[in-house]
C-alpha cells in the first residue's frame, strides 16, 4: 500500500509540479541591494609593496564590492613609513565602492607575522564591527585570518572562487574537481579568503582617481605590542628577477619533471625571456631540486590565471591542473599523447620539448 501511494504522490508531482526553490533560483548574481545593504560592511585585509596595494589585494576589494553594491567597503594596511601612506592614497582611490582606508602604523606590523595582524584585525573589528572581513587566499591571507578567526570564535571559509550572495558561497572541493555551495550560518564577521585570479578589479575602477575616500588612522593605544610576540621576523630571501611576478603574468612558461635538470630549465628561461613571461614548474621538478619552491605551480604552489599558458614536459597530474586550469590558453607539449595535460589543453604538440624549445627560440624575435 505504501508503495503505491508514493507512486501516485510521485505522479502528482510529474503532471503537477510545485514551484520548488532551488540556490540558483534564491541566488542573484548581482551585488545585494536594497535595504538589507546597509548592514553589509566589509573589511579587506591588504598587502603593499613599493607604495602600491599588491594586486591580490585588489582581487580582494573587487570580492568586496560584489557583495554588495553600498559604498560599503573598508580597506585595512599595516605597516611603517612614507611606502604605507602611500599605499594608502592608492587604495583610497582604487574602487568607487571603498567606503574607507584604516591605516595601522606600528613598526611591528611592517612584517607580517600571525599573531601580530590577527590581534589587530581582532581590534579593528571591535570598534568598527564588520560584517565580513576578506583577505587574498595567498600565504599573507592564510596565514593571518584563521588565526583572527579564532580569536573572533568564527568559522572561516576559505578559497572561495564566487559569491552569490553575501554569505554564499563557491569554493573547489577535490583539487578543483568538484565544486561545492557553502552557505555560512555563524555570527558575524563572516571571514572568507578568496582566489585572487576568480576576481579582477576593472580598469575602469582602478583608474578612477576621483571622489578618493577618506584615509584614518586605527587607534593602537590598546595594541599591546609587549604581549603579542610568539615568533619574531628574522629575514626573507628571494630571488631577484626581472621577469613578472608568476602568481600575476600575462604568459607562464612551465616545465615538468621531463626537463631532467636545472641546465635544462635554462632552455626554459630563456623562453620566458623572449616571451616576457614567468616561470613555473610542477612539484615533480620542484621535489627533484631543479628551481626553487616559488615557482611551484598547483594545488600546493601557486595557483595562476594567465592569458597564455605553455606547458612543457607536463603529464598534467590533478594537483597540478587545480592551479591553473583556468588559464585562458593552454597550450602543451609532451611526448606522451595520452597524457592527461591534453585533455585540458587547447592546443596540444606531441613532440620533443628538447626540439620544440630551441626551435621555438630560433623564430621568435627578442623581446623588445
Amino acid at each position: 500500500m505504501r508503495s503505491m501511494a508514493a507512486a501516485a504522490m510521485l505522479k502528482r508531482c510529474l503532471t503537477n509540479p510545485r514551484p520548488f526553490l532551488s540556490s540558483s533560483s534564491l541566488s542573484p548574481s548581482l551585488p545585494l541591494r536594497g535595504p538589507l545593504s546597509r548592514f553589509i560592511s566589509t573589511l579587506v585585509l591588504a598587502e603593499h609593496e613599493g607604495g602600491l596595494v599588491k594586486q591580490s589585494s585588489l582581487s580582494a576589494v573587487a570580492a568586496a564590492a560584489s557583495i554588495n553594491e553600498e559604498k560599503s567597503v573598508t580597506v585595512l594596511l599595516g605597516g611603517s613609513g612614507p611606502s604605507l601612506h602611500k599605499a594608502a592614497s592608492h587604495a583610497a582611490s582604487c574602487h568607487p565602492l571603498i567606503l574607507q582606508v584604516l591605516v595601522a602604523e606600528a613598526d611591528i606590523l611592517v612584517h607580517p607575522l600571525a599573531e601580530t595582524w590577527a590581534e589587530l584585525v581582532h581590534l579593528v573589528h571591535k570598534q568598527s564591527g564588520f560584517s565580513h572581513i576578506i583577505s587574498s587566499s595567498n600565504s599573507f591571507g592564510k596565514n593571518v585570518l584563521p588565526r583572527a578567526a579564532a580569536l573572533l570564535d568564527v568559522s572561516p571559509v576559505t578559497d572561495v572562487i564566487g559569491i552569490s550572495e553575501p554569505r554564499l558561497f563557491t569554493r573547489p572541493i577535490y583539487a578543483g574537481n568538484a565544486l561545492c555551495t557553502v552557505r555560512y550560518t555563524g555570527a558575524d564577521p563572516c571571514i572568507i579568503t578568496i582566489r585572487s585570479t576568480s576576481f579582477t578589479l576593472s580598469s575602469s575602477s582602478s583608474e578612477a582617481k576621483s571622489n578618493a575616500a577618506p584615509i584614518s588612522q586605527v587607534d593602537l593605544s590598546t595594541f599591546d605590542e609587549g604581549s603579542l610576540p610568539k615568533s619574531r621576523w628574522l629575514n626573507i630571501t628571494s630571488q631577484e628577477s626581472e621577469r613578472p611576478d608568476l602568481a600575476n603574468a600575462r604568459i607562464v612558461v612551465t616545465g615538468g619533471r621531463a626537463l631532467k635538470s636545472a641546465e635544462n630549465f635554462k632552455l626554459l628561461e630563456k623562453l620566458a625571456e623572449k616571451l616576457g613571461a614567468a616561470v613555473g614548474a610542477t612539484r615533480a621538478a620542484v621535489d627533484a631540486g631543479f628551481v626553487p619552491n616559488d615557482l611551484q605551480v598547483g594545488q600546493t604552489g601557486k595557483i595562476v590565471a594567465p592569458d597564455l599558458y605553455m606547458a612543457f614536459g607536463v603529464s598534467g597530474a590533478i594537483q597540478h591542473l587545480a592551479g591553473m586550469r583556468d588559464s585562458k590558453v593552454i597550450v602543451a607539449v609532451n611526448k606522451d599523447a595520452d597524457a592527461p595535460i591534453f585533455q585540458v589543453a587547447d592546443y596540444g604538440l606531441v613532440a620533443d620539448l628538447f626540439e620544440v624549445i630551441p626551435e621555438l627560440l630560433e623564430k621568435l624575435p627578442d623581446k623588445k
